[in-house]
């Protein structure tokens, strides 16, 4: 079951960003994905459509938290590729 929170949509702005997705008061259709950016429309449909909140689901944060805790594996780092040049010796 999903843990969630209430935002008044007063309080959201233009060029917000959530760490989890937020839902309609429903609970289940989702308004924006997480890490997106709340642009100017997003705005304009919640005043529009007359929502007083939306959901955010903070169960996955206390997930994540946990693991962090019990991670003793090394990290590997990761290369991007930049030209064209480091594709063809590979």
């Amino acid at each position: 079951m999903a843990n969630f929170s209430r935002i008044n949509c007063s309080d959201i702005k233009l060029g917000m960003k959530f760490p989890s997705p937020v839902f309609f008061d429903d609970g289940e259709n989702m308004f924006v994905a997480e890490n997106k950016t709340i642009k100017a429309y997003h705005i304009a449909a919640l005043a529009r459509w007359n929502i007083p909140y939306l959901l955010i689901d903070e169960s996955g944060e206390d997930e994540l938290e946990e693991l962090d805790e019990f991670d003793d594996s090394p990290v590997e780092e990761l290369y991007e590729l930049d030209d064209a040049e480091e594709l063809e010796e590979l």
